[in-house]
């Protein structure tokens, strides 16, 4: 995975914050200076914490699981829609809707409401309707569609939060938190960082700053997905089960037989040898015991 540029940082407005008297004082470690009542952040650090993010969530993507954006500010709808859906990841651009990650079961029903609404449609049954309920069932799923159109794969609660502007995303931040799912975030110089699990602080106002930092982390993140399929691919691989060619089943079907002959050969003999060892035995024993019960008889008669 390539490393930041510093120019490419420099040429999106990376480093533009707010006014001087809107900042966030825990936002002093990410400030380089101030110039005309601005703050500048520092893009050598921002360079660090983006590699930093782009590695964690290029590994959360190899694993399989799933990473939710989340920007519904003006400017960075269409960049979310367009980047975020080329490497099929959850988004939301629209209004949050409260309680998706604590209350995430109602919110899973109404997305399968969606689909059985789907199902209606396509039925025989939705002939029948009159005009005017057809039109409230597809007005109410064009309004679920709008707001949870594009988190439909998401079955389960994501491994982690891409967040843009955690100022406005207040609610999804703390729903995250409270759940302890790991939060990445841009967060510019009039924002709070305590609790982001993973800062990057750069500008959020400007589409050209939000466009380049989502662009990287969705590089990296289709870095690992390819990953993860060529790892799927070769373990298919290797649990591949061993065939044998046609032309050559024969001999080796024959070469087995003769090293399962020749076994049986070795062990015949082997068998043989035993049982004449045993053999040898069997007479010294028998000598033995004969001359005990001699011994025993002249025993007897001198007594």
């Amino acid at each position: 995975m390539p490393r930041t540029e510093f120019k490419q940082l420099l040429d999106a407005g990376v480093h533009f914050g707010h006014l001087k008297r809107k900042w966030n004082p825990a936002m002093a470690p990410y400030i380089f200076m101030e110039k005309n009542g601005i703050h500048i952040i520092d893009l050598q650090k921002t360079i660090v914490k983006i590699d930093e993010a782009a590695e964690a969530l290029k590994q959360i993507s190899r694993s399989g699981r799933k990473v939710l954006f989340v920007a519904t500010k003006k400017q960075a709808k269409s960049i979310i829609a367009d980047k975020v859906s080329a490497i099929n990841m959850p988004y939301v651009a629209e209004r949050w809707p409260g309680g998706m990650l604590t209350n995430f079961p109602t919110i899973r029903k109404a997305v399968k409401k969606m689909s059985s609404i789907d199902k209606m449609i396509k039925d025989t049954a939705w002939d029948n309707l009159s005009k005017r309920e057809k039109l409230q069932i597809t007005r109410q799923r064009a309004k679920l569609e709008k707001v949870l159109g594009s988190i439909v794969d998401l079955t389960r609660l994501p491994a982690a939060l891409f967040i843009v502007d955690v100022l406005k995303e207040k609610i999804a931040v703390r729903e995250a938190q409270r759940l302890s799912i790991p939060i990445f975030a841009m967060v510019d110089t009039n924002s709070n960082p305590e609790g982001i699990d993973f800062v990057i602080p750069a500008n959020d106002d400007a589409s050209q700053s939000i466009d380049l930092i989502i662009s990287i982390m969705c590089d990296a993140m289709k870095d690992g997905l390819s990953d993860r399929k060529v790892e799927r691919e070769k373990d298919e691989t290797d649990e591949k089960p061993f065939t044998l060619k046609k032309t050559g089943r024969k001999a080796v079907v024959k070469i087995i037989v003769e090293d399962d002959l020749d076994e049986s050969d070795e062990k015949e003999d082997l068998q043989e040898e035993i049982i004449s060892d045993l053999g040898i035995d069997e007479d010294l024993l028998d000598e033995e015991i004969l001359d005990e019960e001699i011994a025993d008889e002249d025993t007897i008669d001198v007594k």
